[in-house]
């Protein structure tokens, strides 16, 4: 409403609608992926990969790239893209403990364990445009 300062922000469908400036000034409707529903995801993960520890790891990384795909065709919307890619990096550390913990000596460097996530876990990339693109007509009238 004008005049009584910035709006509320709100949580809804695995969102929290944040009223901020974009850069140029003017009002902007940002949304972030909620922290709760994202760990709840994370600690779903980690469960899962300790059921499949001694699975192949082209396995495992097939499977984690199916969950973060179907994350991000949700979440994938402007102004998240911070959220995404924090989720990507949460799912590459459990997998990396997962594979460290699978014998005593078992230890995958960090540098091996980049590779495997580049070659497995897509990168994060935005899905949904803006609404006032996604609802723009275009008819050749």
């Amino acid at each position: 409403m004008r005049g009584l300062g910035k709006p509320e922000t709100f949580k809804f469908l695995g969102f929290v609608f944040i009223c901020a400036k974009s850069r140029r000034g003017v009002f902007q409707l940002r949304r972030k992926s909620r922290g709760d529903r994202m760990m709840t995801k994370l600690r779903e993960i980690k469960e899962a990969l300790r059921k499949r520890m001694h699975e192949p790891i082209a396995e495992t990384g097939k499977w984690l790239a199916q969950i973060v795909t179907g994350y991000f065709a949700y979440h994938a919307v402007p102004t998240n893209s911070a959220a995404l890619y924090a989720f990507r990096y949460h799912v590459a550390v459990l997998w990396h403990r997962q594979l460290c913990r699978r014998s005593q000596r078992a230890h995958v460097a960090w540098e091996r364990m980049a590779k495997l996530a580049d070659e497995f876990l897509p990168k994060p990339r935005i899905l949904h445009p803006w609404p006032s693109v996604r609802f723009a007509v275009k008819h050749p009238r």
